[in-house]
């Protein structure tokens, strides 16, 4: 099964972050394994970036695009399944980004990499 990575789970691998479980580092480092990163993910840094609650070494185009293709991730766009997906969620969670990315795991058979426990609420295979 393909990942999706939450947008800690995102930061935290490119920062080398201890953080970052060692059954998320060891599947999102499976050679073969195919990991994606949602545009919603890039939303939600852009937001956070802007109101100063997240710093990165680089304008965010430049950091997502350099560290996706370094580490052989793929972005994943949000499309109108995906955000029709979103309506038919029932309000476990109110955040918005963890929605999105709850549907887009549900709409593309995608495990989450993610700390937040929500998402199995949703159905959705949760790796940490």
């Amino acid at each position: 099964m393909a990942l999706l990575l939450d947008t800690h789970a995102f930061l935290w691998w490119v920062d080398g972050s201890p953080r970052l479980s060692k059954r998320a580092r060891a599947a999102i480092g499976r050679p073969g394994e195919r990991c994606v990163v949602s545009l919603g993910s890039c939303w939600e840094m852009a937001i956070k970036v802007s109101l100063g609650r997240l710093k990165l070494p680089a304008q965010l185009d430049r950091f997502v695009a350099e560290h996706t293709a370094a580490s052989g991730f793929q972005p994943l766009a949000i499309t109108l399944p995906h955000a029709a997906r979103v309506a038919t969620l029932p309000f476990h969670h109110r955040d918005p980004f963890d929605r999105l990315l709850a549907a887009q795991a549900l709409e593309e058979s995608l495990a989450i990499v993610s700390a937040d426990r929500i998402f199995s609420r949703y159905g959705v295979k949760r790796v940490w």
